[in-house]
Order: structure tokens, then C-alpha cells, then sequence
């Protein structure tokens, strides 16, 4: 007789893993405390409820200040869900290396994407930019509300991966306006490294092996940096580093980046 298919839990079961329940996790955007009993946000009340989460049902909220906090389902209404704040937790899931990524922004939805990723492998804080070939231009109010935009891509990025910390994303700005308001470089508070394909690049696993200071990662658009861009991110102390001979997408190459940190880490 030939077995039929295992079902999901059956299956875990097969292998010794027992199934269990995740808590819901929703990001707070004010300060929490012990014994606080709170609305939740809209869209963090419509998820509870698509859970059909009870009173005393339990939650995990965040507010951005470090660790979590356990907390309960208080009360089911129509349209809000209220929630009382349990205990602090002093759980941290981010990486020993703050990284800030600048990039050329990629068109459309590539951008989403990317700032959903990036949050998930740890990124500290992204600096979207408009460069020489980038096809993707805003300015002014549409500038602020992409970054606003990508900020709640971001907080859902957070609550999902379990990380407590958000990252800054800021409004784009033209590349050379950013350079331009960079503060001096000071090798001993970090370290600015821009994304290059040029023969005889350094590697960026050589150069980030052994340190864990802070790192500003510059990475171009679609087409990459034009070579007048690349001059200003070196006159502006970016050291240039390779990923390979391979050419990357612009909503890859900063992912690569970040995955090589975190690889860096676990294995030390």
C-alpha cells in the first residue's frame, strides 16, 4: 500500500516539530509601558480581527525604543481592537553592523520590494537617491509621500521578520545634493563604500571582514553610476568594492550586500 500525501502538520509531526501558534506582532508608534491597555492601529485592528483573536488572545508589540513587549487582546470592537501592554521583553534581532544604504532608486514596484527585503536582512536606515541614469525621478510632495509610503512597507516588513528596531527611509534627493551635505568623513565612527564594477575593485567580503563599525553602502540605479558619480562618491571617501564580475540589478545588488553582513555575522 502506497501512502498518500502527509498534511502540513502531520508532516511536522513526521519530522519531531511540533506546530506552534505565532503571536501577532504590531508596531506601536508611541513609547509603551506596563499596564498601558491601548487602541491598536487600524490596519493592526482589521488583522486581528481577520485572525479572529478573542480577549486574552496574546500579542507582541513594538514601539521602536528596543526589545518588545508581550501583551493581550483587551477587547474585540466593531472597528477597534484594544490591547493591554504585559511585560518588556529585551529581545534585539538586529545586525552588529548598522548599515545605511543609498541607492538609485529602481522603478515602480521594485522599490516596494526592496525596502520590504532590506528591512528583513537588517538594513539600519535607506537613503533613496536620483541619479544620472535612474528612471525612477520624484521631488517635492511626491518625494515625502513615497517616503512615507515606504516607511509603512518597512513597519509590515518589521512586524513580519521580528525585528524591533524600524528603519529611517528618507525622502529621495538628488545624488550629488546628498554627497554634497555629507558631514567629513571619519574612518573611526564608520565607513563609506560604493558599489563599482571597475577592474581590480577591492572585494567587499575583504573589506568588511573583522569590523563591525558603521557602514554607509552607495549603490547605483539601473545602468549603474555614471563615471562622473562614481568620481564624486570617491572624492567624498567612498572606497569602492565589488560584489563580482556578475552585473546585479539595482533592487539586487543592495540585498547582496546586506546578506553578505549578516552571513559575516553568523558565522563568527
Amino acid at each position: 500500500m502506497t501512502a498518500g500525501p502527509v498534511a502540513g502538520g502531520q508532516a511536522r509531526a513526521a519530522l519531531g516539530h511540533t506546530a506552534q501558534p505565532m503571536s501577532a506582532r504590531i508596531h506601536i508608534d508611541s513609547p509603551l509601558a506596563a499596564g498601558a491597555e491601548l487602541p491598536l492601529p487600524p490596519n493592526a485592528s482589521r488583522h486581528v480581527q481577520v485572525l479572529r483573536l478573542q480577549p486574552g488572545a496574546p500579542l507582541v508589540l513594538f514601539d521602536g525604543l528596543g526589545g518588545e513587549w508581550a501583551a493581550e487582546v483587551l477587547d474585540m470592537g466593531r472597528k477597534v481592537v484594544t490591547a493591554r501592554v504585559l511585560a518588556h521583553q529585551p529581545v534585539e534581532r538586529e545586525l552588529a553592523t548598522a548599515v545605511t544604504l543609498a541607492l538609485g532608486m529602481p522603478a515602480n514596484e521594485r522599490m516596494d520590494t526592496l525596502v520590504e527585503k532590506a528591512t528583513e536582512l537588517g538594513v539600519a536606515a535607506i537613503q533613496p537617491l536620483v541619479c544620472e541614469r535612474s528612471v525612477l525621478r520624484v521631488a517635492g510632495d511626491r518625494a515625502e509621500r513615497k517616503a512615507a509610503h515606504w516607511q509603512a512597507v518597512a513597519v509590515a516588513a518589521c512586524e513580519q521578520s521580528g525585528r524591533n528596531h524600524v528603519p529611517a527611509i528618507a525622502a529621495p534627493l538628488p545624488l550629488r545634493e546628498w554627497l554634497a551635505a555629507l558631514p567629513a568623513a571619519d574612518p573611526a565612527a564608520g565607513r563609506r563604500l560604493v558599489l563599482s564594477l571597475v577592474p581590480g575593485t577591492r572585494p567587499l567580503l575583504a573589506t568588511l571582514a573583522g569590523a563591525t563599525l558603521p557602514t554607509l553602502v552607495l549603490s547605483g540605479p539601473e545602468g549603474g553610476l555614471s563615471p562622473a558619480e562614481l568620481a564624486a562618491a570617491q572624492a567624498a571617501s567612498f572606497q569602492a568594492v565589488t560584489l563580482g564580475a556578475r552585473v546585479l540589478r539595482a533592487d539586487t545588488a543592495p540585498l547582496a550586500v546586506l546578506a553578505c553582513v549578516a552571513a559575516l555575522e553568523t558565522a563568527t
